[in-house]
């Protein structure tokens, strides 16, 4: 029996990080990225990707094992709610590295 799926909102996390000429979009509670020109592309380009993503999940039927791994919870056993790991702090942070002289 085929699944129901309904399109619904989340709220997720979104790194934007520029790389040479390139806007790299980077998800950390899903561990997945995507690129673009500009942050504006590499925008777009996640928001169609992260559709993909989860429609091939649920395809597969691995939503679940993948959203486990990533650190995901399950809000409800009855309804299908799920909530994504808690950032607790996002800085950046100034280490010392060994590094060639």
């Amino acid at each position: 029996m085929k699944k129901t799926i309904k399109i619904t909102d989340i709220n997720v996390p979104v790194l934007f990080i520029e790389e040479n000429d390139q806007v790299t979009a980077h998800c950390p509670v899903l561990d997945i990225a995507t690129c673009g020109e500009n942050v504006a592309k590499a925008r777009k380009n996640f928001e169609e990707m992260i559709y993909l993503f989860f429609e091939e999940l649920c395809k597969m039927g691995t939503l679940e094992d993948v959203l486990l791994e990533c650190g995901w919870k399950k809000a409800s056993e009855k309804r299908a709610e799920w909530v994504p790991p808690k950032i607790l702090e996002s800085a950046t942070e100034n280490v010392k590295v060994p590094c060639p002289v």
